[in-house]
């Protein structure tokens, strides 16, 4: 019998939690199967899970397909009664090991297996012991989310925010480091809620320390994306005085107006955004943003859009993930008043075009500097502000390697 095919949607925790799940079937002995780790952060996102079921169940028309992940556990209705599915399972349900054995043992047996994802307590970041390329590997730390933005469906499909004990993730990256890897993103869905509760109730800053502290040989750590308005001494400390924390981080920011912020439910404004910024460089000169921005939130006007806009400069934002809304049922958000759809795709344009003038600055910028690279492949590695960097010289994959800039490219540097 066949292997499963695994198809990943989403973000980097689902990333994740799809190695995990390829181990947990391969030890159920589960085979002649498609699963499909679904996402629910936009209606479009939901959309095209379907089309890839769809397509899925096309080229394998004998294989049972399960769908999971955030939209399976939202909406499992939706996919339970879609044709081309066999089973759905819930956010829970696909981290444990007896669920994949009851799939490979029975298959007709409860098609839909979709708890109540609000009662879980703990989260399954041991799982696996990372993943990613031979050179970085992703640790799972947390896991769910304690706030309510109005225009967010994902503590549905994610629950409560829930923390990966700290020695936990101590070991298994000591663990990665002596397999060979020479980079740690710790990953998770609010990461500057980690610890909250745990024992003492300890920060993300607390976390960092302790993984630098006790794992000396650990070349870069890296933390993915964060709510800034959240950040704790300890992580500012690291910022100003840990150069194994690389110099980038990703911002959680939305919007760049204050009314539109308040009516996202988000906990800073925009003068918290700029403040935190000019503090992480004053600390940190060398240190580069990457940020969520939404364009065309409901009710947004032509000079709140124009907040947002100017946020990219005020900030000095160099890696954009710009977000054209759209409505979620269940959320506040779907039931305020819209922005007209064009409008909306117009604003993501320009934020757009504003991130990649941001990035050819930021490219410019760094001509006749020198770099520590991080390999990822023989010819393309990304630099400590995580800038891909590339070169005609084959140089050992997953290494370290110092390196001279001396140009840009379409997507990146050059260097030697």
């Amino acid at each position: 019998m066949s292997v499963p095919v695994f198809s990943n949607h989403g973000c980097r925790l689902n990333a994740y939690e799809t190695e995990a799940m390829k181990e947990l079937a391969a030890e159920a002995g589960l085979a002649g199967a498609v699963v499909i780790n679904t996402c629910a952060v936009t209606s479009e996102a939901v959309r095209k899970a379907r089309q890839d079921i769809r397509r899925l169940r096309r080229e394998n028309p004998d294989a049972k397909l399960i769908v999971t992940g955030c939209a399976a556990q939202t909406e499992p209705q939706t996919f339970a009664a879609m044709p081309e599915v066999d089973a759905v399972i819930g956010n829970t349900e696909k981290m444990q090991s007896a669920t994949w054995a009851g799939l490979a043992g029975n298959f007709g047996t409860e098609p839909v297996q979709v708890d109540d994802i609000m009662s879980v307590t703990e989260t399954a970041g041991h799982l696996i012991d990372g993943f990613g390329t031979r050179s970085r590997a992703y640790v799972q730390v947390q896991n769910g989310c304690d706030h309510r933005c109005t225009f967010c469906i994902i503590p549905y499909g994610r629950g409560n925010s829930r923390s990966v004990p700290a020695g936990v993730v101590v070991d298994q990256i000591k663990r990665l480091v002596g397999t060979g890897y020479n980079e740690v993103v710790l990953t998770g869905v609010d990461l500057t809620s980690w610890g909250a509760d745990l024992p003492g109730a300890p920060r993300l800053g607390d976390l960092v320390m302790r993984i630098l502290r006790l794992v000396p040989d650990l070349p870069r750590l890296r933390i993915s994306s964060i709510d800034s308005i959240e950040v704790d001494e300890n992580l500012l400390c690291a910022i100003a005085t840990e150069q194994r924390l690389m110099p980038h981080l990703h911002l959680s920011l939305q919007h760049g107006d204050d009314l539109i912020l308040k009516r996202m439910k988000r906990r800073h404004l925009r003068d918290d955004a700029i403040n935190f910024a000019a503090e992480a460089r004053r600390l940190r000169p060398d240190m580069t943003f990457g940020a969520d921005i939404i364009a065309g939130f409901p009710t947004e006007t032509e000079s709140h859009f124009e907040n947002s806009l100017a946020l990219v400069e005020e900030c000095n934002l160099t890696w954009l993930h710009v977000f054209p809304y759209s409505p979620r049922p269940g959320t506040p958000a779907a039931r305020m008043p819209q922005v007209d759809g064009r409008m909306i795709k117009v604003r993501a344009a320009r934020l757009r075009a504003a991130g990649a003038a941001q990035v050819a600055r930021h490219l410019v910028a760094q001509v006749g500097r020198d770099h520590s690279v991080l390999m990822e492949s023989p010819h393309m590695g990304r630099t400590e502000q995580f800038t891909e960097v590339h070169f005609d010289a084959a140089q050992p994959e997953g290494r370290i390697v110092s390196a001279h800039i001396t140009g840009t490219s379409d997507t990146g540097l050059i260097a030697v």
